[in-house]
């Protein structure tokens, strides 16, 4: 990982968009996190702080059983979606944060377009291509979107986990 690409996209990190994170978990009756791969561990990791920390009713979808089980019996492709169907079906005010280093998780995609069919409000993380079809698609409809400039995993994944950590003061 270039350590000078990552010190340059987290200070790109703007005080505008830190106050809209803050503002869309402040006021969301529950905060979910979900992403694929690396980016399911930031979900874990940013879902207990936001609890311990902020004091947000926060979820991520990681457990190993629910996973395979959503994958098996709605398609991995689905999964995601199905998950925030039972989740946000009796939780007005839930916010949505869906996380996909490459932007072309089809999983991811489909739940944002859930979101924006329900009019849960939701954010999306990408990085990669300018043009990745999550962002390219539902970075209208999104509360929040965030991209990383950058076709490093490692300075995506790494940058997308301090945005969701700025927020937090600690």
């Amino acid at each position: 990982m270039n350590l000078n690409q990552l010190q340059e996209k987290v200070s790109e990190i703007s005080e505008e968009q830190k106050s809209k994170l803050l503002e869309l978990v402040q006021n969301a009756s529950q905060v979910i996190l979900i992403g694929n791969g690396g980016s399911n561990s930031i979900a874990s990791h940013i879902a207990v702080d936001y609890v311990k920390f902020l004091n947000k009713k926060s979820f991520a979808f990681t457990d190993p059983t629910m996973l395979t089980a959503f994958a098996n019996d709605y398609s991995v492709s689905d999964s995601y979606r199905k998950y925030l169907e039972f989740m946000t079906m009796d939780t007005p005010g839930s916010f949505v944060i869906l996380i996909s280093s490459s932007g072309n998780s089809k999983n991811i995609y489909n739940a944002a377009q859930y979101c924006q069919t329900m009019g849960v409000d939701f954010a999306i993380l990408t990085g990669f291509n300018e043009d990745n079809i999550v962002r390219s698609f539902c970075k209208e409809a999104a509360a929040l979107e965030y991209w990383v400039d950058s076709n490093s995993y490692g300075v995506v994944e790494c940058v997308h986990q301090i945005f969701l950590h700025s927020i937090i003061n600690n």
